[in-house]
């Protein structure tokens, strides 16, 4: 039977994968407006060609559904984009050139921002001095957060700015590095480094339009078609930038579907208003967001026992962990999907103990919670995770960003053998969803589907906990479908078939073809969002 309406594309290959099976099948796909109407042989979708019907053909390469990025930070992680990367510095007084090198070309922004580096890596191995960026820059403002986000080195400029000096008390959940003068040193950590992001981003709507394009652009160029937008620690920005993102969709111009989760902080009202009064398949308020901790590298990572290289501490909690608790009761209790970050072992079971006791009082329902990072566990907690029905939320790239040494010298070698539980936690029976956690790498889903598959370490050359490798095809249905899962949308996106919307990516190569050490080079082709091609390598 001929069908009533033509397909507007038909996309074929030689290997689809569908997300239905361990390996790609071969397969045509035809779309009509905005969905996927028929998935079948060239012969079965042939009567869905018209004569307007654009048909690509790609032989072996790979068709797949379009990359979902469970965490992500979009207008933060653009501001990053555009300044100085530090990631690549080996000493101090490199870095400070390469902020000096962008600032030359930048004569014009009140602050100058860089990002991304890591003392770690650097030769002396010891973290920077106001000092160094005072000699080049004493009458302008300098914020370079670390790698991981929760702690920064900034000027006197910025200090002065901030009204910080040795008088100055540590903010909750925030420390105000001093010497042994009392003076501070440049470092600021946790909601103490939040003070200087809540100056330094303050951006025009012109400019955050602008950068919002970028962001566009850069996710259709590497094949992302959905993102969770979440909470950064500082002032919560989300709902302007929910604002923003209307303005984009209600032109039609939103490439890519985001789901907004603003801070749980216990004001709900807002959340409630905002998350109610405007929904689209491209946009919507799809939960809150909190930490429970910081990072291990900073030492404010949560842990259940003290630090193995400074035990005096094991870390404290953002807020007391009653507090926590009713916060997520509360908006469990309004149906709100609760994303907690938590890295450490003891942030890891306090949010699980939180969750649990929402359950408790709320009654069990399909919430489809989710703990961020999980970067240390206690090997009791892995199958809590499937027993509370919440989502293991990863960003497997991590574990190569993490200088290997450090992070080692920070927690024990016995709890190392609990890091990065990728496939401890899906052998469990956790659904585990896949993401960036963009600025603090890149956006690029191929180089968190290579490290999941290899988990090759930050040497380039070690295999970290071989036994958390995951397969391929679960890698790429974690950050697919299980990410639609984790939004309540697996009904709609995450996996190529009928009456699913059409976001569906084309890569270069068959990933499932090649060895693994080429999956980090593999470069999308063509990127299609609710059946509108948004991308295509080549195309002026």
């Amino acid at each position: 039977m001929e069908p009533h309406q033509k397909a507007t594309i038909v996309l074929s290959s030689n290997a689809v994968f569908t997300g239905l099976h361990d390996h790609p099948i071969p397969a045509s796909i035809a779309i009509t407006a905005n969905e996927i109407v028929a998935v079948g042989t060239e012969s079965d979708i042939k009567p869905w060609i018209g004569s307007e019907t654009k048909v690509y053909h790609f032989g072996d390469q790979l068709i797949m559904p379009g990359f979902h990025d469970f965490h992500v930070h979009v207008i933060i992680g653009s501001l990053f984009k555009d300044s100085v990367n530090l990631f690549h510095a080996r000493s101090e007084e490199e870095a400070v050139e390469l902020v000096r090198q962008y600032a030359e070309s930048r004569p014009n922004d009140e602050w100058i921002i860089g990002t991304s580096w890591d003392s770690s890596h650097w030769e002396s191995n010891t973290l920077p001095h106001r000092s160094s960026l005072d000699r080049v820059f004493p009458d302008r403002p300098v914020y370079l957060p670390h790698y991981e986000g929760h702690f920064s080195w900034v000027n006197s400029k910025a200090l002065e700015m901030l009204k910080i000096d040795r008088y100055t008390e540590n903010p909750p959940f925030g420390e105000i590095a001093k010497d042994e003068n009392g003076e501070p040193t440049g470092i600021l950590y946790e909601q103490a480094s939040q003070l200087v992001a809540n100056l330094a981003f303050q951006v025009s709507h012109e400019k955050n339009q602008s950068l919002f394009k970028d962001f566009l652009s850069y996710a259709a160029r590497l094949g992302v078609t959905s993102v969770n937008d979440l909470y950064a620690m500082g002032k919560d920005r989300l709902f302007e930038h929910f604002d923003l993102y209307r303005e984009f969709d209600e032109k039609n111009e939103l490439s890519v579907r985001i789901h907004v989760f603003p801070a749980l902080n216990g004001e709900l009202e807002r959340a409630k208003e905002v998350r109610d009064a405007y929904r689209s398949d491209k946009l919507q308020i799809a939960g809150l967001k909190q930490f429970v901790d910081g990072v291990v590298n900073g030492h404010t990572a949560y842990m259940l026992d003290p630090y193995s290289d400074y035990p005096e501490t094991r870390g404290e909690t953002t807020f007391p962990a009653d507090t926590l608790k009713k916060w997520i009761v509360d908006a469990d209790a309004q149906d709100f999907r609760i994303r907690l970050h938590a890295l450490g072992d003891g942030a890891v079971r306090l949010a699980l103990d939180a969750y649990e006791e929402a359950q408790k009082m709320n009654d069990k329902k399909d919430s489809r919670h989710a703990i961020e990072h999980i970067e240390v566990i206690h090997p009791d907690d892995i199958p809590r995770f499937h027993e509370l029905g919440v989502i293991a939320s990863m960003q497997p790239e991590h574990l190569a960003a993490a200088e290997r040494s450090m992070y080692v010298a920070r927690i024990g070698k016995e709890r190392e053998k609990h890091t990065f539980p990728l496939h401890s936690l899906q052998r469990s029976g956790a659904t585990l969803a896949l993401g960036s956690d963009f600025p603090v790498v890149s956006l690029e889903p191929m180089l968190e589907i290579y490290r999941a598959v290899t988990r090759i370490d930050s040497s380039g050359q070690e295999v970290w906990n071989p036994e958390e490798r995951i397969t391929l095809a679960e890698a790429l249905r974690a950050y697919t479908l299980h990410s639609a899962y984790g939004n309540a949308r697996e009904h709609e996106l995450g996996s190529i078939e009928p009456g699913k919307l059409a976001d569906l990516i084309v890569l270069d190569a068959n990933l499932f073809a090649i060895p693994e050490s080429e999956i980090k080079d593999s470069k999308v082709i063509l990127t299609i969002v609710g059946g509108k091609i948004v991308y295509e390598a080549g195309a002026v």
